[in-house]
């Protein structure tokens, strides 16, 4: 078993897909009408519409309702990514870069649907 991808469900693909392509300076695929993917090192983020998920599953995925988990991005510069961002107006910073406990300098925003979104770095070692 390997770990392949996180799907991001939302009303609204292409404001998503514009945010993360932003974010992450990567270019999104588009798979299906609103179904893309932006294919980073080790993962891949899916952002999918709400109505190719209901067809599938009922409405048991309702967008923008997480508040148990993030997504999180390994940069080598918070402070770098953190210039990009305002520089490109993107999303909403809830933490300014903190070193954590473990050593990690951690960022933390809010994507357009309302989900976390960890930006940070491992400490030189």
């Amino acid at each position: 078993m390997r770990f392949a991808s996180v799907r991001v469900v939302t009303n609204d693909v292409e404001t998503l897909k514009a945010f993360y392509s932003k974010l992450t300076g990567i270019a999104p695929t588009d798979l299906a009408p609103g179904f893309s993917e932006i294919r980073l090192e080790g993962c891949t983020l899916a952002i999918s519409s709400t109505q190719i998920i209901d067809k599938v599953n009922g409405g048991a995925i309702v967008p923008g309702s997480n508040r148990s988990s993030m997504i999180e991005l390994e940069v080598d510069d918070v402070e770098a990514v953190k210039v990009r961002m305002e520089a490109a107006e993107l999303g909403a910073i809830i933490q300014q870069p903190t070193t954590m406990p473990w050593g990690n300098v951690s960022m933390l925003l809010r994507d357009p649907d309302g989900a976390v979104v960890n930006i940070f770095s491992r400490p030189k070692r």
